[in-house]
């Protein structure tokens, strides 16, 4: 799992960069192909599509063709598909949630906290019971914010109001009262909540226009739960304490949180030297000395010497 994590959070960058720009092109091609008669031509995104000759627009699907190929492609679907994978990379990396609590997610679960002492409002995300049946509270960042707003913004309707939307519980085997979901979209005339399912084929999807490969060469994949392992070991190597992290995260045990932390080899070895300038500092001083040129000529030459021919 360290090397799981030590593969994917140097990438991270990559996938949210493309989750971003498979955003914005989707929603060009989208706000071009609305924009054009039936039959007509028209350029999004560096590519030259046409609206077929019948009205083809319902609800959930705008379906365009590539005049060269013949290949009909759905505006609609793609446009959504993009803005919830985007949605998803965004909350699972900057919350590090499960991506059961991802789904559950509701207007409900965006409140205000006012600190006694400054008397300043906080915006929090509550966090529904989940794996250990604890409710938790998460700040949310300015980044953060923002997603919320925009999905916010998507899911409302012309009222302002939230669509009420019943949700399957996979873990608990039953089917949750309705409620308004975060993560939910419209499709075949009804409003339907997001399940983990989807999210993992969202994030499939993106992951495969960045082409980015595992060690093995082969194609690199992110599961919900990377995101967990990601966010808990750049908050750590950040300098969150452990205990804060565990509660952040949600787990019953601190070495659960510690569990999910990477550890790196540049940690190691920066630990390991101030380790040893700790145990001299509370050595006397007269016992160490810096060795002289020609006492590290001797040394490497030993070393060097070891390499050439098996030590004695």
């Amino acid at each position: 799992m360290d090397q799981r994590t030590r593969e994917r959070l140097p990438v991270l960058p990559t996938l949210i960069a493309a989750a971003e720009k498979r955003r914005h092109l989707a929603a060009q091609l989208l706000a071009a192909a609305v924009a054009s008669e039936p039959g007509q031509e028209f350029t999004a995104a560096g590519e030259v599509l046409r609206r077929p000759g019948r009205l083809t627009e319902s609800g959930s699907h705008l379906w365009v063709e590539d005049p060269t190929a013949g290949r009909r492609r759905d505006a609609k679907a793609e446009e959504r598909r993009a803005f919830w994978a985007w949605a998803a990379v965004e909350v699972l990396r900057l919350t590090g949630i499960r991506v059961e609590e991802l789904t559950e997610l509701s207007h409900h679960s965006l409140i205000q906290y006012r600190l006694p002492s400054t008397r300043e409002l906080v915006p929090l995300l509550q966090i529904a019971p989940s794996k250990t049946d604890a409710e938790r509270l998460l700040v949310i960042s300015p980044e953060l914010a923002d997603v919320l707003a925009a999905i916010i913004t998507r899911v409302r309707t012309s009222d302002g109001a939230i669509p009420l939307v019943t949700a399957y519980d996979y873990n608990e085997k039953v089917w949750n009262p309705p409620m308004p979901l975060l993560f939910q979209w419209h499709w075949r005339l009804e409003d339907r909540p997001i399940n983990p399912t989807v999210i993992r084929s969202l994030l499939n999807n993106t992951l495969a226009d960045t082409r980015l490969t595992d060690a093995s060469g082969s194609p690199l994949r992110f599961t919900p739960h990377d995101f967990r392992r990601l966010f808990i070991t750049d908050a750590i190597m950040h300098g969150m304490p452990p205990h804060i992290a565990q509660l952040v995260a949600g787990h019953r045990d601190v070495n659960t949180t510690m569990g999910y932390k990477a550890v790196y080899p540049e940690e190691v070895i920066n630990g390991h030297r101030a380790f040893i300038a700790r145990r001299r500092s509370q050595r006397p001083g007269e016992e160490y000395r810096l060795p002289t040129e020609e006492e590290w000529e001797e040394a490497g030459s030993a070393i060097r010497a070891c390499h050439r021919a098996p030590c004695r």
